[in-house]
């Protein structure tokens, strides 16, 4: 691809070396760029599927290789590969950016940052071991030897996936949580509670609304104790801090404009700034279809660089066409976690109206359906909502009708007839005249 005009764009170089980073050099190879792509990484490892770190911690013996899980070879698609090179500058210029490294600098017309995020480990919590990494899950595997007694601090995604998986290889488990429901800031405390009972089913010890104080090495030892609020203190042979991950973008706040939480701010095609763009855990994007999208979804990283790319093909170089507002696929996180399968699609709020789709604890599965519960209204005399997200429980034939749904965006459902679990959820969406 090359052009005459001014701004035409033969570089682009890609910060990261995961899922994200990967499909954006898939992205600009399937839509014709044959410029020069650099990708850098910060591992020294060929990009690798992440959820598989948590879900298979004891079945794997190598990282779950993009290669063999998405089709897609870095190798084969960069010209300039660089997996154990971190960036941790960025100058942006009229006519290009310059991303700083350990070796030198790279330069290149245009930018994408798919930096990821890296676990948050609070001052003091240096005894708590982290899963974020294939090295984090090696060193977790090697310890978590039956008979071990693991304190995960957090129930959130990684420390309910992790509690499961451990307590089948035969540890002692005990899940300390801050809040009073699992998952409570992801799902909402109406429909955290349902999930609190699986925790004794599993065998797992959970410990609600213990606020953890400290977490201290035990001498001697590779163990440590968790002092709580409380006044209580629990030894773990390990113990792993799973409260959360923030964007790994500290090295970029004094150069684009980033929130409190780290998250670059992009707009809804990943836009940061002239030729800087963003994709994956580190960005937000704003006026979506969904509305503001924050980084966090696995399916961000899997499909959101198509419409970024498309977007920096349009606007520095003869690109593979308009681009378009709709992303194509709804936000999406998956988790199986003491034997039970979840998936979440769209933009739930905690201000949601939330309504069952069939009782949790039945063997057919449930899921809770979100709704906008502030621009309610009726259609033939029955409630209508805007359906703004769906957690889908133990119903896997749910889950492809659910992602076709939600594609184009918040559709507007019969609440009874969407809370009906005999019926198809596409035959809820109500189309106004």
């Amino acid at each position: 691809m090359t052009s005459d005009r001014e701004g035409s764009l033969r570089s682009v170089v890609v910060v990261g070396g995961g899922l994200a980073g990967a499909q954006t050099a898939a992205a600009l190879r399937a839509q014709g760029f044959d410029g020069r792509v650099t990708l850098l990484g910060a591992e020294g490892r060929a990009p690798y599927d992440r959820p598989p770190l948590s879900k298979e911690l004891f079945e794997r013996d190598s990282p779950a290789d993009l290669v063999h899980e998405v089709g897609v070879d870095v190798a084969a698609l960069a010209d300039d590969l660089r997996p154990a090179e971190p960036a941790h500058a960025l100058e942006v210029r009229p006519d290009g950016v310059v991303v700083a490294t350990s070796s030198g600098e790279v330069e290149a017309d245009a930018v994408v940052l798919a930096v990821g995020s890296r676990p948050v480990v609070p001052a003091g919590w240096e005894a708590a071991a982290v899963l974020h990494t294939w090295d984090d899950a090696a060193r977790l595997r090697a310890r978590l030897t039956p008979g071990a007694r693991l304190v995960s601090v957090g129930a959130g995604w990684i420390g309910a996936e992790v509690a499961g998986v451990a307590t089948k290889a035969g540890c002692e488990v005990v899940v300390v949580e801050a809040l009073d429901v699992p998952l409570e800031r992801q799902l909402g405390a109406d429909v955290g509670k349902h999930l609190a009972p699986w925790y004794a089913a599993a065998g797992v010890e959970l410990r609600l609304g213990e606020a953890v104080v400290a977490i201290r090495p035990d001498d001697g030892g590779d163990g440590a104790s968790v002092e709580l609020a409380s006044g209580a203190v629990l030894h773990g042979d390990v113990v792993l801090a799973a409260v959360g991950a923030r964007p790994a973008t500290d090295w970029l706040r004094d150069t684009l404009p980033v929130d409190a939480r780290g998250s670059i701010a992009g707009d809804a095609v990943g836009r940061v700034a002239p030729r800087v763009y963003a994709v994956g855990d580190c960005v937000t994007r704003h006026g979506t279809v969904y509305g503001d999208v924050p980084g966090g979804h696995w399916s961000a990283a899997l499909h959101d660089p198509e419409s970024t790319v498309r977007a920096l093909l349009s606007d520095l170089g003869p690109g593979a066409g308009a681009e378009s507002g709709v992303p194509g696929h709804a936000p999406y996180v998956f988790s199986q976690q003491l034997g039970h399968d979840l998936a979440l699609f769209g933009t739930p709020s905690a201000f949601d109206e939330v309504v069952l789709r069939g009782l949790p604890g039945h063997d057919d599965g449930w899921a809770a359906l979100y709704l906008d519960g502030d621009n309610a209204q009726t259609h033939d005399g029955r409630p209508v909502a805007r359906l703004r997200g769906v957690l889908v429980v133990d119903r896997h034939r749910e889950v492809g009708a659910l992602r076709r749904l939600l594609r184009a965006g918040l559709p507007l459902v019969d609440v009874e007839a969407a809370a009906d679990p005999s019926r198809p959820l596409k035959d809820a969406v109500v189309i106004l005249p």
